[in-house]
């Protein structure tokens, strides 16, 4: 059973993360050759101000852009 974790910021659209689940599934599906039902995706949404990248906190990246 592959399953895949994905991390990302949270606050896309429901339909954004139902289209994907989808595609990651139809590529593992087509790579693999795994059974579509026993493919698992797993969503973590991590809240902007709990996400890092090169030593700064990215929820004052996006109140701050072009600085």
């Amino acid at each position: 059973m592959p399953v895949v974790e994905v991390h990302m910021r949270a606050g896309r659209s429901e339909d954004d993360k139902r289209r994907l689940i989808q595609e990651i599934t139809d590529v593992i599906t087509q790579v693999l050759g795994s059974e579509r039902e026993r493919v698992v995706v797993l969503l973590d949404e991590v809240d902007p101000r709990s996400w890092g990248q090169g030593g700064r906190v990215l929820a004052d990246e996006l109140a701050s852009p072009g600085e």
